[in-house]
């Protein structure tokens, strides 16, 4: 079977200093598949590239070297909404992902308009797809939906950010430290909504973390970046 994700030989490097000679790697020959379905926990102490890989993958920045082939193709072949019907991402501060002048309710719609590649939709019907997630989820869509991201907490965010991957019902989901700002008690509730995720979307997973512990509990397989190399992977 043919892997969802493949990474061959992808660098990262950065150039800085007066005169651009001090070349900085962030990423070394990073190869890595990943198969649809699968969840994959990438583990690293900070700094050792893991965003930086992330990052490439969702195409916010570009490789200095290598390959990065989606469904058989090189990511930069599909349009960019395309490409993000079918590549989502999640990162450490869920603040930062959300329009603050915006409330929930407009943020989500947004997400069932890109899943079903329309300019507008039944106001009814997208409101139904909208708290039906959000229950299957755990979240009350009545305390949230008419809430701006500022009150509400990480935990809420993160799950809503989580649901709107949910919606969009992406082939992969890049998921950056998701629980490092989040209370303890919180955790366990965004780790189960990866899970739904990928048990009943099917979506794929690269879970970021700097906790091994975590690593084992969510993932199918675990690799381990060191210097901007994988050091360890299986």
């Amino acid at each position: 079977m043919e892997p969802l994700l493949e990474m061959r030989n992808v660098s990262k490097h950065y150039i800085s200093g007066y005169i651009k000679t001090n070349i900085i790697p962030a990423v070394i020959d990073v190869s890595l598949t990943l198969n649809r379905r699968e969840i994959l926990a990438l583990v690293g102490e900070s700094g050792s590239g893991k965003t930086t890989l992330a990052k490439i993958i969702l195409r916010l920045i570009k490789p200095s070297k290598g390959e990065v082939i989606l469904g058989g193709k090189d990511i930069y072949s599909y349009p960019e909404k395309d490409y993000y019907l079918k590549v989502q991402g999640i990162f450490q501060d869920p603040y930062t992902s959300f329009n603050p002048i915006k409330p929930i309710l407009s943020t989500l719609m947004d997400a069932v308009m890109l899943r079903f590649k329309i300019n507008k939709i039944d106001r009814d019907k997208a409101v139904k797809i909208i708290e039906s997630t959000l229950i299957r989820l755990g979240l009350n869509p009545m305390e949230i939906l008419n809430k701006y991201p500022y009150e509400l907490s990480g935990g809420q965010l993160q799950r809503i950010l989580i649901a709107r991957a949910y919606i969009i019902e992406p082939d992969l989901l890049l998921a950056d430290e998701p629980t490092s700002m989040i209370d303890a008690s919180t955790r366990l509730s965004v780790l189960n909504a990866l899970f739904q995720l990928n048990e009943e979307k099917g979506t794929s997973i690269i879970f970021i973390t700097h906790d091994l512990s975590q690593a084992f509990y969510v993932a199918d397989k675990i690799a381990v970046m060191y210097k901007g190399r994988i050091v360890e992977y299986g």
